[in-house]
């Protein structure tokens, strides 16, 4: 491809990545929030070295966007081995896991991001893996086909998933450590802002990245997205450093309201509250009204709304809270049994 060839859009493609390289910590000492995780893996990953053994196979899961992946990429660098990154969906088949392991030196650490998409003949190759370090290999067709002993050197698999619940029992009891991400508080988030504006060279000042913290949904990867976007406001607007009263306003353009609320969160307790008077309602039925995917609403828009009071679930379904109502400014027609 000739330079003329290259637009401008893939340039700000590479400059972005760039820019979320980084943004993201490289070492634990780095890594802001999910304190009692942060202590646990320090030791784990001392006593392993110690031993001078690989670190015990890893399970992450929790909402998306609460730094699964920047946390396997910390593990790995807090062990000094090389981290060989990968996805559940793009494991197709036997042979590509076959040609991930034998890349593999000892101690190196493997990251399968959404982990409970793995095909179920691919995950059942893993657990000799992970559990004995080989695999046994299919050769050939028909009559002359045999099975090859492949032996794998000592390794850490980390995989991470937004559905903990879609993981096969088998395989999730081959993880020896288990740890379950939350979401991040205010006080948090303000420091992640702080840091990320530091290291996008943003001038903000302590409540400016509070603004932010509090509209970030517990999330550090929307607090970076919105810290991006409200620079693009302020600067073009000529102020010299992000505020709370010019992050609000830049927020409110954003359509991101004080509690964190998008227009997909909002557009979807509108309708349960207009069409379904509040529900109880099915989340297949919650997708094809708001036009999302029903794993999308299951991942990325339920945890939130059901973290912070304005969704509850009960027996028949999927149910608008009072909280929901009266943050919509919405008038509640009757009991919905919350």
């Amino acid at each position: 491809m000739s330079e003329s060839d290259i637009t401008s859009d893939q340039i700000l493609n590479e400059q972005e990545k760039t820019i979320e390289k980084t943004l993201r910590p490289q070492y634990l000492r780095q890594y802001l929030g999910q304190n009692k995780i942060k202590q646990q893996l320090q030791i784990y990953i001392q006593a392993a070295q110690k031993r001078q053994e690989s670190l015990d196979h890893v399970l992450l899961y929790g909402p998306p966007g609460l730094g699964k992946t920047t946390l396997a990429l910390v593990i790995a660098n807090e062990l000094q081995v090389k981290l060989h990154s990968t996805t559940g969906p793009s494991i197709e088949k036997a042979g590509d896991l076959v040609a991930i392991l034998s890349e593999l030196q000892p101690g190196d650490v493997l990251f399968i991001d959404e982990i409970h998409r793995l095909p179920k003949n691919v995950e059942e190759i893993l657990y000799s893996a992970m559990e004995d370090f080989f695999i046994d290999i299919v050769v050939g067709q028909g009559a002359e086909a045999h099975s090859v002993h492949y032996p794998l050197p000592p390794f850490t698999l980390i995989g991470a998933t937004t559905q903990a619940g879609q993981l096969s029992a088998p395989l999730r009891s081959r993880f020896g450590i288990i740890e379950h991400l939350t979401y991040y508080n205010e006080q948090e988030l303000t420091a992640i802002v702080q840091r990320s504006a530091e290291v996008l060279a943003i001038a903000i000042n302590e409540a400016g990245a509070h603004e932010l913290a509090r509209r970030s949904r517990g999330t550090p990867r929307v607090a970076n997205r919105l810290l991006k976007r409200v620079r693009d406001f302020v600067q073009v607007a000529g102020d010299q450093q992000i505020t709370a009263t010019n992050a609000a306003k830049a927020l409110d353009q954003l359509q991101v309201d004080t509690a964190g609320l998008d227009q997909t969160d909002r557009k979807l307790l509108k309708m349960m509250i207009n069409l379904y008077n509040g529900g109880p309602l099915g989340l297949k039925t919650i997708a094809v009204n708001i036009g999302e995917e029903q794993e999308t609403v299951e991942a990325v828009y339920e945890p939130y709304l059901l973290q912070q009071g304005f969704l509850k679930r009960t027996p028949r379904g999927r149910v608008v809270t009072s909280k929901a109502y009266q943050h919509l400014g919405i008038k509640k027609a009757q009991e919905n049994g919350d």
